[in-house]
């Protein structure tokens, strides 16, 4: 193996490693501070992203070491399957209400990334990026592929959409007359994904089951519609 062989293992791991401490780090962090601002996910992405500036290292060379994490995702969404299966009671007893959710919510958020992108006239590539972001990582990063947006950058709008609708999901659920525990964690799970269902989960059992449920759902249907677009 050559020198520039050696290199770009060596930078690859450097960037693995450096990612699982922070995280570990933040949720070492966390669990002190329990806040929205010190989430894991949100203290990764800016420190790692903090750190790639301070190294003056490209975005593509950062992915270029760490892509074996997004590999990961494929059996994430996989796993997606048992909270599905355990909660098939929960499914058929409120079906109609998930697909009305589903329907309105995904609408809603694909209307205002749309907003949001002509706006700020951003290129249609990034545009593309930007449709799929109100859905869980691995479902919008496999939509963004289908409509040829950037996986990677896809992934960057996720979790910042999921990390600041969570912290706006608090202040909608003491705002709005949302008093059943379906109504709560549906708005946490369309409106911020994995990082809502996490905060539901805090809030109760139910609102944990019904906001992973709306967040499976929303990103099969978003991956469907990307199919049938991209086709």
């Amino acid at each position: 193996m050559n020198a520039p062989d050696w290199m770009f293992l060596g930078r690859g791991a450097f960037w693995s490693a450096a990612t699982i401490a922070i995280y570990f780090g933040a949720r070492w962090l966390n669990r002190r501070k329990p806040r929205w601002w010190t989430s894991p996910m949100l203290v990764t992405w800016f420190a790692c992203g903090g750190l790639l500036a301070l190294l003056h290292t490209a975005y593509r060379d950062y992915l270029s070491g760490t892509g074996w994490m997004i590999t990961l995702l494929g059996p994430a969404t996989v796993a997606f399957a048992v909270p599905i299966y355990d909660k098939r009671v929960m499914i058929r007893r409120h079906w109609p209400l998930l697909v009305v959710g589903v329907l309105c919510g995904s609408a809603i958020a694909i209307a205002s990334s749309w907003l949001l992108a002509s706006v700020f006239d951003l290129p249609p590539e990034v545009r593309r990026s930007l449709l799929p972001r109100s859905v869980s990582t691995p479902f919008a990063m496999a939509a963004a592929a289908k409509i040829g947006g950037l996986p990677e950058l896809t992934a960057s709008f996720t979790a910042v959409t999921g990390l600041f609708g969570a912290a706006l999901g608090d202040i909608l659920l003491v705002r709005l007359p949302l008093r059943s525990s379906f109504s709560r964690g549906a708005l946490l799970g369309m409106g911020a994904h994995g990082a809502g269902v996490a905060r539901a989960h805090e809030l109760g059992q139910e609102e944990g089951a019904v906001a992973g449920l709306i967040m499976i759902f929303a990103g099969l249907f978003n991956v469907l519609l990307a199919s049938i677009v991209g086709l």
